[in-house]
């Protein structure tokens, strides 16, 4: 059969086009598992979004697909609809299934839209075991992890186990399936590589925890630096390891640096997330092994730096220090000092806009990201389907928005209980573009030819909606954010 698999056009605010475009993991990993014999395409929309409808004509007119499967998350639900429909005019006959944390955690958005099945959970085997099954025109019931459409109902199979990734069931991902070129991190091609899955703590905003309950399992190390060395030999030079929380092992994550550096693997650029509380209590050691290795971005959960929001957010366990010589307090400096004596950047994770937020919380915040992070990833609570923090802001009744486009992290959905939700987002906004232009240089200096070539493009993506009078202040910041807004709305629509 001849598969199509796509990833969305619509991209978080945080990562202009010209500059950062990741590849979707989950469908090059898809594309491993099934049986060798099938022709699979990966297309990352988000390498042609403003091209999304001859894109898909083309694709489909030289793919011919017999099943199209699509990667959706919670805030691209709208376009993958209408993805849908455009498929179903495209060709006649084909199945389209849906998977990935929106079908996984909202399955019943789904029933009454014109798809055919629905994977929930983990992908690679579900997929798998329903290719065969249309392939031999077996029955649907035995899949786990599938709904299907039966007649004018959907049926929903008893959900699959998650999986311990040191069966070998999960073959490598197959890189050499996608068809379009692009991906990008500030000038050098990018790829993902995967080396756990899972986490077991129980932040409320976390929507991993809600897909697969809270468990850490492992790939083994050789298999890890294999898929590693076949990224690099499709073309990459930055690998973002996307892990839940690697850092859950700081052992395992410590041999996995000296793994790198051992297989000749280490010319690469590395990015990794970590928790705060991992990098202060073990950054003695764990931090010059990572430089060693070729970390150079570490995305820190630093999620906020008051007690009664990391309270909120059940976060305040994995951002405490610990040790005979820590009283526990927020680990957040501690963890950026490590990092910054060994020559890595800090993307600070924050989110301000929480339930008891008042001006002067958001903006303590705020100056915190101004004096240690290099690169602001700073997001408004978003009440994602059947997260804790979804009920928590239902139950109180601060949601402002429930357009899900709009769910993409950098608008504000949700009011505090003494700010509404525009005040909160203009903050943000505010703030996180002067942050940007800060570490802006040292960007470009990595990447020289790039930064001659699109530094420009940058500097306008990141100051979009100002204008000479603004620049010149001579008109209130204010009107410069609603500009902002409604480009920031335009570029949210594909179709």
């Amino acid at each position: 059969m001849n598969i199509l698999l796509l990833s969305m056009p619509d991209s978080f605010e945080h990562m202009p086009a010209v500059a950062i475009r990741m590849p979707n993991g989950a469908l090059a990993s898809l594309a491993g598992n099934v049986d060798p014999h099938h022709r699979v395409a990966i297309a990352d929309l988000i390498l042609v979004q403003r091209r999304v409808p001859e894109t898909l004509e083309r694709l489909v007119r030289d793919i011919q697909p017999d099943v199209v499967g699509l990667s959706v998350m919670t805030f691209q639900r709208r376009t993958a609809l209408r993805i849908t429909q455009l498929l179903r005019r495209l060709r006649r006959g084909i199945r389209v299934v849906v998977g990935g944390y929106d079908a996984s955690l909202a399955p019943d958005a789904y029933t009454e839209a014109d798809v055919d099945f629905l994977v929930c959970g983990e992908g690679e085997l579900t997929f798998r075991e329903l290719v065969r099954a249309i392939e031999h025109g077996s029955d649907f019931a035995s899949v786990a992890g599938l709904s299907y459409r039966c007649g004018d109902r959907f049926v929903h199979n008893a959900a699959r186990a998650v999986s311990g990734l040191d069966d070998g069931q999960i073959r490598l991902p197959d890189r050499a399936a996608r068809v379009l070129r692009g991906y990008t991190m500030i000038g050098r091609q990018v790829d993902v590589v995967e080396t756990s899955r899972g986490c077991t703590f129980d932040c409320s905003f976390c929507s991993i925890i809600e897909m697969r309950g809270r468990n850490f399992h492992t790939y083994a190390l050789d298999r890890v630096i294999a898929d590693i060395r076949d990224a690099r030999a499709h073309g990459a030079r930055t690998i973002f390891l996307v892990d839940d929380n690697i850092t859950l092992n700081v052992r395992r994550f410590e041999a996995l640096c000296r793994a790198i550096i051992a297989a000749g693997v280490d010319d690469l650029d590395y990015i990794v997330q970590a928790m705060t509380s991992a990098i202060a209590n073990h950054g003695a050691t764990l931090a010059p092994l990572m430089r060693r290795a070729g970390f150079r971005y570490v995305f820190l959960g630093i999620e906020n730096i008051l007690d009664e929001d990391l309270e909120f957010l059940r976060a305040d366990a994995k951002n405490r220090q610990r040790g005979d010589d820590s009283r526990g307090g927020n680990a957040a400096v501690k963890a950026i000092d490590c990092l910054h004596r060994n020559k890595m950047y800090v993307v600070g994770g924050l989110i301000v806009g929480n339930p008891g937020d008042t001006r002067a919380s958001i903006e303590a915040n705020l100056a915190f990201a101004r004096r240690y992070v290099d690169v602001p990833y700073i997001q408004h609570p978003t009440p994602y389907p059947r997260t804790p923090m979804t009920k928590a802001f239902q139950e109180q009744g601060l949601i402002i928005n429930e357009r899900l486009e709009d769910y993409d992290g950098t608008t504000a959905v949700v009011r505090t209980e003494h700010l509404e939700g525009d005040e909160i987002e203009f903050l943000r906004w505010r703030a996180d573009r002067w942050i940007k232009l800060r570490h802006l240089p040292a960007a470009l200096v990595h990447t020289p030819f790039f930064g001659l070539r699109h530094g420009i493009n940058m500097l306008r993506h990141t100051f979009r909606g100002s204008s000479l009078r603004s620049v010149l202040g001579l008109e209130d910041e204010r009107a410069t954010f609603e500009r902002y807004r409604a480009i920031r709305r335009a570029e949210r629509v594909y179709l």
